[in-house]
This record gives C-alpha cells, sequence and structure tokens, in this order.
C-alpha cells in the first residue's frame, strides 16, 4: 500500500486539492485553537489549513511524496506544521496531548481498526475531541473515491463501538457531493463522527 500512495502522491497536482475537507473546515472555524493531530493527513490541506487558523499542528502520514508535498505547501502558505513519517501501528505520542484528533479518510483495516482507534482516545486531553469524516461501507457500489476493499470501510455500529469511551455528539451516515481534486468527486456515502472525551 505505501508503494500504491507514493505513486498516487508522485503526480504533479495535489490529488485532493489544497482546500480542507469541508466538514473540517467548519467545525474547526466553530473552536478555540488549540493542539491537533492529524492521522493519515496526505499532502496537508487539513493541516495548513488549521495553522492559518491559529492551530498548532502535529500530522504524519507513512508516505515520503505526501510529507514532501504538505510541507511545501505548508511553506507556500507560510504556516508551520510538524509532519513525519509514520505508520498508525508504530504511533507512539504523549498520552492526554491533544484537543482535537481529526481523522479526514483515515481509511484502516477491520484488523487493526478498533486497536487504532482506541490507542488514539488516549492521545486525546481529558474534554478534548475525537472528529471523524469517512466512507461508509455503502461507498463500495459509488465511483467518487475511497477504498475498493470493504474491509477498510466504515459503520456507524463499528464506529460507536470503537470509540464507545467517548461522549458522542454526532454519529450519522449521510449522502455528500464530494469536491475534493481528482479522487475524491462526485456523490459519497460517508459517516460523520463528533466525540469528547469525558473531563477529567
Amino acid at each position: 500500500m505505501k508503494d500504491f500512495w507514493n505513486q498516487r502522491y508522485s503526480e504533479k497536482t495535489y490529488v485532493y486539492g489544497t482546500d480542507a475537507n469541508a466538514f473540517f473546515r467548519d467545525f474547526i472555524k466553530r473552536r478555540e485553537p488549540g493542539c491537533l493531530l492529524l492521522p493519515a493527513e496526505g499532502e496537508g490541506r487539513n493541516a495548513v489549513f488549521a495553522a492559518l487558523n491559529g492551530w498548532k499542528v502535529d500530522a504524519f502520514d507513512y508516505s515520503e511524496k505526501a510529507a514532501q508535498k504538505a510541507l511545501a505547501l505548508a511553506r507556500h502558505n507560510k504556516v508551520d506544521i510538524n509532519y513525519r513519517l509514520a505508520r498508525f501501528e508504530d504511533l507512539d505520542l504523549d498520552a492526554e496531548k491533544y484537543d482535537l484528533i481529526a481523522l479526514i479518510y483515515a481509511h484502516l483495516h477491520e484488523d487493526i481498526r478498533r486497536s487504532v482507534h482506541r490507542k488514539l482516545v488516549d492521545y486525546l486531553k481529558p474534554g478534548g475531541t475525537l472528529f471523524l469524516e469517512a466512507f461508509s461501507k455503502n461507498q463500495i457500489h459509488n465511483d467518487s473515491g475511497g477504498p475498493r476493499n470493504e474491509a477498510m470501510l466504515y459503520d456507524t455500529e463499528e464506529l460507536a463501538e470503537d470509540f464507545s469511551g467517548l461522549s458522542i455528539e454526532l454519529l450519522e451516515q449521510r449522502l455528500v457531493e464530494l469536491d475534493e481534486g481528482k479522487y475524491h468527486r462526485g456523490t459519497a456515502d460517508v459517516i460523520r463522527l463528533i466525540a469528547h472525551k469525558p473531563a477529567a
């Protein structure tokens, strides 16, 4: 899979665009800046937007090509982001560090999904927020993007169980119109989640 992503991100254009995900953009605008983690951040569009809005941003991906383009986008926008090469399975971050963790089309195989999601909860501060937008299992029938392997797509029941230690504010499945570069375009079946870690 790493070779696949390096090949995709080797394209000259930003293949998912340079504008932040619409749901994330609207969410960020309503919150006070803090410390943010963006896993599987790809070419940096969400990290740069958050940094432009005052957030301290940590991000990671395992694609070297993605990292190069993300850092170039940050330089172009004159912001700093802390972007490193890492896999989900190798994460070892400080506990209770982040005010917000945003998973934006960060699809994990069902073999590791739950354990990784629960590890991410440990990195949230008490009172911190977990944000997610991802493709649902119904997306397998659409041609607007996302994994072609159903084991890497999500349903609401699985996510409710993965994040059962959080207080869920929003968990919904809905159809949206994506316009995020050439690989996320058209009618898509997505799941959106906003959940909060109990305050200490």
